[in-house]
């Protein structure tokens, strides 16, 4: 049972604004990944879900910056789930310097499940299923 996925990557140049830092957007792209990673090593691909006509449309973001991250930088996305309901579910991420374990961002996105012609739509008992065996509610992502 998967309760949480851990993806590194290296801030890209492309990623820094005017001053050096990362431009604050792209966090959002960062937690991105680790919930397309999250999703994956819960049992079945994003591509996946979406064949079996699921669509998942972010309906809610948070995101608390902690610390600059620059260019080049090693980052690390810890992505949990902490709340699965029959037509949502919530993400927690904490975004690190992999390196020297700072704090950069902590954040949260609530997603929703859209049929392909954009209604909201429950999601399929299946995939409720093995996404509610990796729901970890006690995962504080100010940590």
């Amino acid at each position: 049972m998967l309760h949480e996925t851990v993806s590194d990557l290296r801030v890209r140049y492309a990623e820094t604004d005017q001053m050096g830092v990362v431009y604050h957007a792209n966090y959002l792209v960062w937690c991105e990944i680790g919930r397309t990673d999250f999703i994956r090593g819960s049992g079945t691909p994003y591509a996946e879900l979406e064949r079996d006509g699921v669509r998942l449309a972010v309906s809610d973001a948070s995101l608390r910056f902690h610390a600059s991250a620059r260019y080049d930088d090693p980052i690390r996305v810890h992505t949990r789930l902490v709340d699965v309901r029959s037509r949502a579910m919530s993400f927690s991420y904490r975004v690190s310097r992999a390196d020297l374990g700072t704090l950069l961002v902590s954040a949260s996105t609530m997603l929703v499940s859209l049929a392909s012609d954009g209604r909201l739509i429950a999601m399929p008992p299946r995939v409720r299923a093995f996404l509610s065996a990796s729901v970890s509610p006690d995962f504080d992502s100010a940590r």
